[in-house]
């Protein structure tokens, strides 16, 4: 399902306000000096995060009937995102995109492809311990790397253990 000129043109002003509300937010989070983690790596074109595109919502959404109604219907009408499953404790909705083709692990309409999916896997760098989906080619790294990989190559530690705590400090 290619966008036509209309679709496009909501999408657009969809993407501008939902990026000038992430500017906003991480603005705020440099004042606050929450530091993210960085983004290493490189996109593997694996395609996991167009094949089931997940979207938490405010609670608002979630409790309120009309509200997710709406989300759901925007999400389906304008980004071509089609329920397929709801976490109601985790205020999750995942979605199955109509615009991604299995066969060429690609999107039909990648150029008008909603904010979220341009700010994949940016927004997770934000969490205490992110977690990007399996087969991703992008990897969180720790802001203090190099200096934290120095300090542990230092401490007495097995080579297992070594390879554990380079994996769960975002050090590699």
């Amino acid at each position: 399902m290619i966008d036509g000129v209309l679709r496009r043109g909501i999408k657009g002003v969809a993407r501008g306000i939902f990026f000038l509300n992430l500017w906003t937010d991480r603005g705020f989070r440099r004042l606050r000096r929450e530091r993210p983690y960085l983004l290493g790596g490189s996109c593997e074109r694996c395609a996991a995060c167009c094949e089931a595109p997940a979207i938490r919502a405010l609670a608002l959404v979630s409790l309120s009937g009309a509200l997710r109604r709406a989300f759901l219907a925007w999400h389906a009408r304008v980004n071509g995102f089609v329920l397929v499953e709801e976490r109601r404790r985790e205020r999750l909705f995942v979605f199955k995109c109509t615009h991604f083709d299995a066969t060429t692990r690609s999107c039909d309409s990648y150029s008008s492809r909603p904010g979220i999916c341009r700010d994949y896997p940016r927004g997770l760098l934000y969490q205490a311990s992110p977690v990007l989906l399996p087969g991703c080619g992008y990897r969180p790294l720790a802001r203090n790397a190099a200096a934290l990989g120095r300090e542990l190559d230092a401490q007495p530690l097995t080579d297992e253990q070594r390879a554990r705590l380079r994996r769960h400090l975002y050090l590699q």
